[in-house]
């Protein structure tokens, strides 16, 4: 029987997701031609649960953050996962809990603002549904679209 990690599952999802944008297109004369613009994915991980027990985080609820706080920082386009995640709290107790994943990617050159957007979601998420953090990967890419 095969063993797969939360780590393992993962990545094995962001290769999927990211198959299409990743794999040869055809050029103009249908020779294919490999992805070479320089982009920064980012993976945001959004958990639901509340740590003081409150009701977890709706889907309409988390649609309503990702239009009224995500697509308005990323206009261009995001693409938004649901997931089962576990982290360990600041107690030590391993928590599962319904997550979300959003992916973003952007032109490397905008790194930096995009990154302080980034950090705008990821406090205003912790704020508006109190939780203890957003994870965050950032990972240098090629893509073309």
């Amino acid at each position: 029987m095969e063993t797969r990690t939360w780590a393992g599952l993962l990545a094995g999802a962001a290769v999927l997701m990211t198959g299409a944008a990743l794999a040869p297109v055809a050029g103009a004369a249908g020779t294919p031609i490999a992805p070479h613009d320089p982009y920064t994915r980012t993976e945001l991980f959004f958990g639901t649960e509340r740590p003081d027990g409150g009701p977890a985080v709706t889907d309409q609820e988390f649609q309503d953050f990702v239009d009224s706080v995500i697509t308005p920082r990323f206009p261009d386009g995001l693409t938004v996962d649901q997931a089962r995640g576990q982290y360990r709290d600041r107690f030590g107790v391993i928590e599962h809990e319904r997550s979300y994943l959003v992916t973003l990617l952007y032109p490397t050159p905008q790194a930096k603002p995009a990154g302080a957007a980034v950090e705008e979601i990821r406090r205003s998420y912790d704020q508006r549904f109190q939780q203890e953090a957003v994870g965050r990967v950032d990972e240098a890419v090629k893509a073309s679209f």
